[in-house]
């Protein structure tokens, strides 16, 4: 497990961690862009969708050279409400004109075993790589990030770059999910955690050795960087407010 420590920016209040954000997400476009032509990134769900609208007003951001993937997605249709993508499409991809070709969708019509293997597939064909110029993280209140849950057999899986699950603690209960094999290859990771429930798991990820921290604070790339951005809340446990993000 490499050693990246992160570098965390805490925020006032949610509005500020936003306006941030989107800055944050369009300077990384700017780099992959001029370096290498596209944008690769990958959004988990939950809360974290809402902290992207901002980018939907910007003018300075060529959308065609978007490729768009999911942290984590449940084995459920584009409509239903559990849907990452679905979550993601109502607060910005409704907005902006991202080619659908370029966001990978789950296919919800297979088995959620066959559905990870052709993400996966789907995934290396268009990023053969594997490095992602920027992965998006949420954590829940138990310290799980994608679908990585705690003392779950998932954590310790290294063969695959996309899981399935099928026994989510939370639910829906079938899932498909980042692993760490693919997560350390990105070449940027940023947590967005907020909220005075996460103030212990927050300070578990963040101080905690490697072999006891939470499934969140086991995220460390090779040789990426790492960021966490954190309203006030959820920060209230750490001895200092961090360092700012470039």
């Amino acid at each position: 497990m490499a050693d990246c420590p992160a570098l965390v920016q805490v925020f006032d209040d949610n509005v500020e961690l936003s306006k941030r954000l989107c800055s944050f997400v369009k300077d990384r476009y700017d780099e992959a862009v001029e370096a290498r032509g596209k944008f690769h990134i990958a959004v988990s769900g939950g809360s974290l969708p809402k902290f992207l609208k901002g980018l939907s007003k910007r003018q300075d951001i060529d959308w065609t050279k978007w490729w768009v993937y999911f942290c984590d997605e449940r084995h459920v249709s584009e409509a239903d409400p559990d849907s990452n993508y679905g979550a993601l499409k109502q607060v910005l991809l409704a907005d902006i004109s991202i080619p659908e070709s370029q966001i990978l969708k789950i296919n919800s019509s297979v088995s959620v075993e066959e559905a990870a293997k052709q993400y996966e597939n789907e995934l290396k064909e268009r990023l053969p790589s594997m490095e992602l110029d920027l992965a998006l993280c949420g954590m829940g209140p138990d310290g799980h990030t994608c679908s990585l849950f705690p003392g779950h057999p998932l954590l310790s899986e290294d063969s695959v770059n996309i899981a399935p699950i099928s026994d989510s603690p939370k639910p829906p209960p079938k899932r498909i999910t980042m692993t760490y094999r693919l997560l350390r290859k990105c070449l940027q990771v940023v947590f967005v955690v907020t909220g005075e429930s996460k103030v212990p798991m927050v300070v578990s990820s963040l101080h905690d050795n490697i072999e006891s921290t939470t499934p969140a604070g086991r995220v460390r790339p090779d040789s990426g960087k790492l960021f966490w951005f954190l309203d006030s809340k959820a920060a209230a446990g750490l001895p200092d407010r961090g360092a700012t993000p470039s």
